[in-house]
């Protein structure tokens, strides 16, 4: 018997479980939670966890981008999740050679080497981006067909959807061992929330204490999703159970949304952090074309002064769309064929996660300076704006 064929959680023999981008929020998240269940658990990455890593857990150094050594980390392995990936948010969105070689590349490298070594499961960790450009999207399904590649505004979603298109096609792959097939599957999760996140939460914060949040944009009623890292995590090891022979294999070839299942306002959800640390929430409300387009700016300035001072972006324009379009999810095909049922979860234990590292209002000027202080952003975003339209006449 294959040594996959008997990896279901609730039996005797231990499976093993590598974690590309392990040392990240949710690979690391998701390697406690398994090895709490009596898994083995590898984590490779770049970079050491920022957390300690639990005692049987094993951190193996190692670059995505290397096919040997991706290669050494899948040997003996019984099942892989792949959620490494580069150029998410922020000014990592605008470095295209890095994405390529991360997104691309390496998930070939991950697909190539559990063939070769005969692993027979592999979880891959996509995102909505695959289906969605900026268009609106409400109550998708899976029957969804990708976005053409040509009309993703960035990089990153880009190299998602060629990423998850590889992994999907390789289901059904020989294994060179001659023990089976590889049987893939992919999630595709909402943004990611929970105390302890470093990639989003950090970001936003640092803008509320820095006055900067000080507006909203688009239409009020416009709908997004969030997942709470926990939610994630269990729909993961669904997914993976469901690769197994013991569950006929139901999740293999199959691609999933992976929600809270709750849509919500983007700055609506984010407005018991803003108010739990201390803050006002802001009133102005500007439209979602005026930050797209100064989004855009932003991004042509980083093209051209980023060798030189790689600053960080306020906003990219993806980022304008997937805060300020409304597009959300079913989550029925992942309840209906994986048991995925999200626990309900808010951002209390966030609110409380940065104050507990020192984070909350201080004391500030009066509201007359707060005014000035919003005339005077709405005024440079304005004058942005108008120093780039053509001049009548000339």
């Amino acid at each position: 018997m294959h040594q996959d064929q008997s990896c279901d959680m609730e039996k005797t023999q231990i499976c093993t479980y590598l974690i590309t981008g392990g040392s990240g929020y949710f690979g690391f998240r998701l390697a406690c939670s398994l090895h709490g269940k009596g898994a083995k658990v590898i984590l490779f990455d770049m970079r050491q966890p920022s957390l300690d890593v639990p005692e049987g857990i094993v951190f193996l150094k190692g670059d995505i981008c290397d096919y040997v050594q991706v290669e050494k980390a899948v040997t003996g392995v019984d099942c892989v999740f792949h959620t490494a990936s580069y150029g998410m948010s922020g000014r990592e969105q605008l470095n295209r050679t890095l994405i390529e070689e991360v997104n691309v590349q390496g998930t070939k490298h991950v697909i190539r080497a559990c063939v070769e070594a005969g692993v027979s499961r592999l979880v891959y960790t996509s995102t909505f981006n695959v289906v969605f450009g900026g268009q609106v999207i409400e109550c998708g399904d899976e029957s969804l067909p990708y976005l053409p590649l040509h009309l993703h505004p960035d990089h990153y979603s880009r190299t998602k959807s060629l990423a998850e298109m590889a992994v999907m096609k390789a289901c059904g792959a020989e294994l060179t061992n001659g023990t089976g097939e590889l049987r893939t599957c992919a999630l595709r999760p909402a943004g990611i929330y929970g105390p302890g996140e470093q990639r989003h939460l950090p970001r936003i914060v640092g803008y509320i204490e820095q006055g900067i949040f000080r507006f909203v944009y688009g239409n009020p009623r416009s709908l997004v999703e969030f997942v709470h890292v926990d939610n994630l995590v269990l729909a993961h090891e669904l997914a993976a159970d469901a690769l197994a022979p013991e569950k006929q294999h139901r999740s293999a070839g199959q691609v999933y949304f992976i929600s809270d299942g709750r849509p919500v306002n983007n700055f609506e959800f984010f407005r018991p952090l803003v108010e739990g640390l201390g803050y006002t929430f802001p009133k102005l409300r500007l439209p979602v074309s005026l930050i797209y387009f100064v989004a855009f700016l932003t991004e042509m300035i980083h093209h051209l002064i980023g060798p030189i001072y790689n600053f960080q972006p306020l906003l990219t324009r993806t980022e304008v769309y997937k805060t300020g379009v409304t597009h959300y999810f079913s989550i029925a095909k992942a309840r209906a064929e994986l048991g995925y049922e999200p626990q309900v979860y808010n951002l209390e234990e966030v609110v409380q996660w940065f104050k507990s590292r020192g984070h909350g209002r201080k004391p500030s000027g009066s509201r007359l300076q707060r005014l000035i202080l919003d005339a005077v952003i709405l005024s440079a975003l304005m004058a942005l704006v108008l120093s780039c339209l053509p001049v009548v006449g000339s």
